[in-house]
């Protein structure tokens, strides 16, 4: 079942250029040992060959308590999972993006997934502008297997970026209606930021893991989201039903269907206005549950209202991005910190103290 965006919606601003791209874009403990397999019963005779160690034949006298520490089994379930962190748009700037998760101690000086149970999730946007997109997906899959190894996860929410570079991929020039004439998803990708480095080493695996994310999902009451948007509400009227439908829109492999899902997960500032953005917040915490929206896609210095449009001021003038920012009554969470015009890729553990 699906229901339209209703009040509010109509404050959304629809880009597909969605702000400008920066010049430089383009340039067990030790002392306890576990049973030997190979030890001969007490009694029983020594294989041949075999020559017993100090470590196989411990010296016990009589009337002695041993006292061996067992290792617990990893906890299972929700009450064995460690802290939740969110990541904003990352675009490709796969060396700010390492030097942020070791910040946080989510990862160690190799890479390797370090955080034991936590739980990280992506909110999607890691191609175009920056200079390594592939680099940051094939991150992201390795991690999802570390951290699910370690008894957390690392997982990831389908961006408008992912839906860009899908479509560039599976339908490059072919003309789609897009409302105001005739567009390609090619042209809007090359507008957009993209790179020719990461097309030419996208993989099937690459398109297979982004064809395959989430739009939406809650997580410990908060409502993550990759824009800042009510057009969710057209795909469905619960997180399960948003989610298949947007899977579903890319199985079937229409060019018109699939420019239509990426116009509308560019719209933006539905939360925006002090006036409407509450309710807008609320219509969509109602139909999916959740107590806060946290999102992406929306630059903060955009949502502050310190870039005025597409060429905005200079990198120099403008303040510097610090944290998130919480605005709509403290309703929503804006992550994308915009790396891609001299901002901070932010990576952020909730719940925040407000």
């Amino acid at each position: 079942m699906t229901q339209g965006a209703g009040p509010g919606s109509a404050a959304e601003t629809e880009t597909l250029r969605d702000f400008r791209v920066p010049a430089y874009v383009h340039d067990v403990p030790a002392n306890v040992q576990p049973t030997d397999p190979d030890v001969p019963a007490p009694g029983a005779e020594s294989p041949d060959g075999y020559t017993p160690t100090e470590r196989d034949l411990p010296v016990i006298n009589q009337g002695d308590t041993v006292q061996v520490e067992v290792a617990q089994p990893a906890p299972t379930g929700d009450e064995g999972l460690g802290p939740l962190f969110v990541v904003g748009d990352v675009h490709g700037y796969l060396d700010e993006l390492l030097a942020a998760l070791r910040e946080k101690g989510l990862i160690d000086a190799e890479g390797n997934w370090a955080a034991g149970t936590a739980r990280l999730w992506f909110l999607g946007d890691f191609t175009d502008r920056g200079p390594d997109g592939i680099g940051v997906i094939d991150l992201v899959m390795r991690l999802s297997a570390e951290a699910a190894a370690a008894g957390g996860y690392c997982k990831a929410l389908m961006g408008n970026h992912e839906l860009l570079l899908l479509g560039a991929k599976r339908f490059g020039d072919t003309p789609v209606n897009s409302g105001a004439g005739t567009a390609t998803f090619q042209a809007a990708w090359l507008l957009n930021g993209g790179q020719k480095a990461d097309m030419d080493r996208l993989q099937d695996v690459h398109l297979q893991w982004m064809s395959r994310l989430d739009a939406i999902e809650i997580e410990d009451d908060h409502l993550l989201t990759h824009s800042d948007t009510t057009a969710y509400l057209d795909y469905g009227d619960s997180i399960e039903a948003v989610n298949d439908t947007v899977r579903e829109t890319l199985t079937r492999n229409d060019a018109d269907e699939c420019w239509d899902l990426f116009r509308k997960f560019t719209k933006r500032f539905a939360f925006k206005d002090e006036e409407s953005g509450p309710s807008a917040a609320r219509q969509l915490l109602d139909a999916f549950g959740g107590s806060r929206i946290v999102h992406g896609h929306s630059p903060i210095p955009y949502l502050l209202g310190e870039v005025g449009g597409e060429d905005g001021d200079s990198e120099d003038s403008r303040p510097p991005v610090e944290g998130p920012h919480v605005y709509a009554n403290g309703l929503a969470i804006a992550m994308d910190g915009g790396v891609t015009m001299a901002g901070k890729l932010l990576v952020q553990q909730l719940p925040m103290d407000i």
